[in-house]
């Protein structure tokens, strides 16, 4: 098959329809045996297709678990009208356990709560678990052998990042997820319940 404009839009499709981002090999399937795309095809028509979104209010963004077509950013206050249910806010607490274990994994929950100064909650924990966001890697070869936790290819998909490479910088990270809390954690305990934090 020539990278020709059915392939771009046969992607384009797929990507639309998609609730998730698609690797090349979920790309690659779409096809029969017979007609299936090189890799280096796909990879073309997908750069053919980011360069078709440049005009548009759509992107191609390349994330860890693959591409997805997504809303630029820049269209965010007027598309979140769309939605009845504001996103959830994230209490102060949740916010630096989560950048903790995103800037120092993987980490144990005892380390967490020694940078932190105060104990983790379960339930902050147990969120990050239910999100996707965080996963036990292993355990740390130490008394009591506590659970060593790291992100996952789901947050990086979540705040549209390839690896962690591309993480900004501590202080820049913090501050965009504090935009996301609401004025009122501070007045959050470390014990809120699940509603609370998420």
């Amino acid at each position: 098959m020539s990278i020709d404009v059915e392939l771009k839009t046969i992607i384009e499709a797929a990507l639309l329809s998609a609730a998730r981002p698609l690797s090349i090999a979920e790309l690659e399937n779409l096809f029969a045996e017979g007609e299936r795309p090189e890799p280096a095809e796909l990879q073309a028509a997908l750069a053919e297709l980011a360069e078709d979104c440049r005009s548009r209010s759509v992107e191609l963004k390349q994330v860890a678990s693959g591409y997805r077509l997504q809303v630029r950013e820049s269209f965010s206050p007027w598309i979140s009208r769309l939605f009845e249910e504001r996103p959830g806010r994230y209490s102060r607490a949740f916010l630096e356990t989560l950048a903790i274990i995103a800037y120092r994994q993987p980490v144990t929950r005892g380390e967490i709560e020694d940078i932190r100064g105060v104990a983790v909650s379960t339930g902050i924990v147990r969120t990050l678990q239910e999100r996707g966001w965080i996963q036990v890697v292993g355990h740390k070869e130490v008394p009591g052998r506590p659970a060593l936790l790291a992100t996952t290819k789901q947050f990086l998909d979540y705040f549209s990042l390839k690896s962690l490479g591309e993480l900004p910088p501590l202080q820049e990270f913090i501050d965009d997820l504090a935009l996301q809390a609401a004025p009122q954690d501070n007045l959050v305990t470390e014990h809120a319940n699940t509603e609370s934090i998420e």
